[in-house]
């Protein structure tokens, strides 16, 4: 998709479209693009594994099974990897990430066209994924920073979210579940392979980051510290706290008995299944393209809470619905409100947290959330056969939205509410096209700097 980025402030053009703001960047804009690409091959892969998966052994057990695969691998190497995304080139890791995945994924493709996959090979591929994933997303989360000033920061994170769910849950499931009835499975995995291919040129073609440096500090030294510093602010370590809980309650029935209601109550396709997760995009775009109109809320913790809450509560919409629409409006809801927070969530994060603690951060944020989902995984499948696959959905639902709503109201929760935004360098104003191409000329003819982009 191309846009021209020169008339963005054009009368008649997108001037009142604060969403596109940060492609006026060149390095954002090339990694963005790489991301929708990725994206769109990962929504496919979301309706590839599941389809194939119960189709290998057509138990929640056996998707719990790869769930747990999958997520264990991401929270045992989260914090080495967000302890090195503020040592290292982010650039260099986000590219070894994606590679990474490129080839696991690949082989799954390779097992599944062939025949021979089984749940335990699928498994143990997923595990060399979730590697490259806790890799991959702190330093995506700490690279961008460095890449915009602070005011473009609530457009980019918004941004983000609108190209998320359309390519996530929107295209990508849509494309998967039309892709799966046509060519199979192995197909589907072949083309998320791809992605993450094109996604690695991208990232080789934005500047390196800056390399903040860890000193003579050991790894687990500026662990400590990130420990620390999260300790000091209740707005860090009480949200992460509820959703880690939340997360154990919600989160592993949701994934693992979404596609098993689809298939087996429902008794619908693998192409209705990718219809559900394309609602789900819908609600989250309408979300960010609202967000990116609007101010970062004045009361940001109360906001995030308010929409997480009611996201939440909108699981239960699940264990309730007897027809693929009532399934698909839920879903519409849940990731529309989701989205909404997480906007707000990634702009307070980057705001309020120093660039040389944000990898960190990122790391300890999504450890911390995850940390109980391999158990949340392995507790589906009995709970489901000892009350039902509806009744797991509405309690997971009910119970994840009264923790969620109760951290609201921990001591100090909202006091980052009235503290200033730490300060920031602004960034140079965007090349004209003209200036861009000489740029582009000298850089071709000289090597980047890796200490000459903005802190």
């Amino acid at each position: 998709m191309q846009h021209s980025y020169d008339s963005l402030d054009r009368p008649g053009g997108f001037g009142g479209l604060n969403l596109l703001a940060p492609l006026r960047h060149r390095d954002f804009r090339i990694l963005w693009a790489g991301m929708t690409v990725s994206l769109l091959g990962d929504g496919i892969f979301l309706v590839a594994l599941a389809w194939h998966v119960y189709s290998i052994e057509n138990a929640p057990s056996a998707l719990s099974l790869v769930g747990i695969a999958m997520t264990i691998p991401t929270i045992v190497f989260l914090l080495p990897g967000g302890v090195i995304s503020d040592r290292l080139d982010r650039r260099t890791i986000m590219l070894l990430s994606d590679l990474l995945r490129a080839v696991a994924i690949g082989a799954m493709a390779a097992l599944t066209l062939a025949g021979s996959g089984t749940l335990w090979e699928i498994a143990g591929l997923s595990m060399v994924y979730g590697v490259g994933t806790a890799f991959f997303t702190p330093a995506f989360e700490a690279v961008i920073p460095d890449l915009l000033p602070s005011a473009d920061l609530p457009a980019a994170n918004s941004l983000d979210q609108f190209v998320r769910p359309i390519a996530l849950r929107l295209a990508g499931p849509a494309v998967g579940g039309a892709l799966i009835g046509l060519l199979g499975a192995g197909a589907a995995f072949g083309v998320d392979a791809a992605s993450f291919l094109v996604s690695a040129v991208t990232v080789l073609a934005i500047a390196p980051t800056p390399h903040r440096g860890g000193g003579d500090a050991r790894l687990i030294d500026d662990i400590r510290s990130g420990m620390r510093f999260i300790r000091g602010r209740v707005w860090i370590w009480g949200t992460l706290v509820s959703a880690a809980v939340a997360y154990l309650l919600f989160l592993g029935p949701t994934e693992v008995l979404l596609p098993y209601l689809v298939k087996n109550d429902l008794h619908d396709s693998a192409r209705t299944l990718g219809l559900v997760f394309a609602a789900g995009g819908v609600g989250a775009v309408g979300s960010a393209i609202v967000m990116g109109q609007r101010d970062q809320p004045r009361r940001h913790i109360t906001f995030i809470y308010a929409t997480w809450t009611l996201a939440t509560l909108a699981v239960a919409g699940y264990g309730l619905a007897t027809a693929a629409w009532q399934v698909m409006v839920a879903c519409l809801a849940f990731n529309a409100l989701e989205t909404a927070g997480t906007i707000v969530w990634a702009t307070l994060k980057q705001r309020h947290v120093p660039g040389n603690m944000l990898g960190r951060v990122s790391s300890l944020d999504w450890l911390i959330s995850i940390g109980f989902l391999p158990l949340s995984f392995a507790l589906t499948a009995p709970v489901a056969a000892a009350v039902g696959t509806r009744t797991t959905l509405v309690g997971a639902g009910v119970a994840g939205a009264v923790v969620t709503v109760a951290a609201l109201f921990l001591p100090g929760m909202r006091d980052v509410e009235r503290e200033p935004e730490l300060p920031q360098e602004p960034a140079s104003p965007p090349a004209d096209p003209a200036a861009e191409a000489v740029n582009v000329l000298v850089e071709t003819l000289q090597p980047r700097s890796t200490t000459d982009t903005r802190s």
